[in-house]
């Protein structure tokens, strides 16, 4: 029988401190990880306005995503921008409260500057900015430590990239 599938968005969620990049994790109370600000797409949303309204509910910050947004065709009838993910998974998830059954989180992931880097203390859902160096002691999913590890160099680059002024 095949899964359900529902769309998730997800944040590689970054800011410069003390000199150096750092990535904003958040402590997931039910897998007990610190894991990326992320969640379900709504009915009304896309998945990069998903991706921003996560990163608002889980950290209290306001992010502007990075990279460019995809080039829609010329005159193409009614098409806006939509900010496009770096990567898309697929990731077969246990029961929650939305499906009580194993489904498929189809997830977007994206990467983001938040536009400030203090955070509101919020007991049920702690953040931190962690530096590289701080990976591998964290408790954390493999594919988020990797992907970590795999942008946190490149960032400058992409950055300006981002702004245009590569």
């Amino acid at each position: 029988m095949a899964l359900i599938k529902h769309a998730t968005a997800s944040v590689f969620l970054f800011a410069r401190l003390d000199g150096g990049w750092r990535i904003g994790l958040i402590r997931h109370p039910r897998f007990a990880r610190w894991m990326l600000p992320g969640g379900h797409v709504e009915a009304h949303e896309n998945p990069a306005e998903a991706a921003l309204r996560e990163v608002r509910e889980e950290t209290g910050l306001t992010a502007t995503l990075m990279l460019p947004y995809a080039n829609v065709v010329p005159d193409y009838p009614a098409a806006a921008n939509v900010p496009i993910p770096v990567w898309i998974t697929e990731q077969i998830v246990p029961p929650e409260s939305r499906l009580p059954s194993d489904h498929v989180h189809v997830d977007h992931l994206y990467l983001a500057v938040a536009e400030r880097a203090i955070t509101a203390d919020n007991p049920e859902l702690p953040f931190r900015w962690c530096a590289p160096d701080d990976l591998p002691a964290l408790d954390m999913f493999p594919d988020t430590r990797n992907g970590a590890k795999l942008v946190l160099p490149l960032l400058d680059g992409l950055t300006a990239l981002s702004a245009g002024t590569a």
